[in-house]
């Protein structure tokens, strides 16, 4: 900071004489913004997809209804397609970090289970605002081809993640050791079938969708022991 002319007493730092509280505040006040705005652009993004699908939807037409700018939209989403697939990962990050916190003696596919009920718990728990965006999201993407290989991606990745904590619990090499990436694939196969199930039978509520995928999860493990 350049110093004061001569003569001249220096001023308060910027933003000194603002109280911690009231920056707080502020600071709060413009987060709830940005989560409205965001909220605001997937709810119209949702609508317009259910209304015209998904490939004839533009992004001028989203942030036109709105009512910001495309500048606003690629603050938020890097793509029309992170629209919707942003809220999906959100339940996989609530699931890498349930099961960073399973005990360890817990054994892998008992500590998935249990990390995935975090994530149904805060599924079928959601708002009516949240259910029905989770509700939409799903239809969506079950209707679109691309957003279908989107979803397969997004597995992928969070199957990766997984099976890396799944390793680093059980102290083995991921590198030389396949059991970890098994587990996983096992975990993973029945939590996708489940909702492939649902989508089939058009069950479209959060609450029993959860209820349907901790039902094939938990019926991985009688499978396993009754038909291998």
């Amino acid at each position: 900071m350049a110093p004061a002319p001569a003569g001249v007493e220096p001023g308060p730092p910027e933003g000194a004489g603002v109280p911690a509280r009231t920056e707080r505040a502020l600071a709060g006040l413009r987060e709830r913004k940005k989560q409205k705005t965001r909220l605001a652009l997937i709810d119209a993004a949702l609508e317009l997809f259910l209304e015209q699908g998904y490939e004839a939807t533009t992004i001028d037409e989203i942030v036109a209804a709105v009512e910001v700018s495309q500048r606003t939209f690629f603050r938020y989403f890097a793509t029309k397609e992170d629209v919707v697939t942003s809220f999906p990962a959100e339940h996989d990050h609530v699931l890498a970090e349930a099961l960073a916190e399973r005990p360890a003696e817990e054994r892998p596919f008992t500590a998935l289970f249990e990390s995935l009920r975090v994530v149904l718990r805060t599924i079928a728990g959601s708002d009516p605002a949240d259910s029905e965006r989770f509700r939409r999201v799903r239809q969506v993407i079950e209707a679109t081809p691309s957003l279908i290989s989107a979803q397969m991606a997004r597995y992928k990745a969070a199957e990766s993640e997984l099976a890396a904590e799944i390793a680093r619990r059980e102290g083995v090499d991921l590198e030389h050791d396949l059991r970890p990436r098994i587990v996983v694939a096992f975990y993973s196969s029945a939590t996708r079938v489940a909702f492939e199930d649902c989508a089939r039978q058009e069950i479209w509520d959060p609450e029993t969708v959860a209820a349907r995928v901790e039902e094939a999860v938990a019926l991985v493990s009688r499978t396993m022991r009754d038909w291998v």
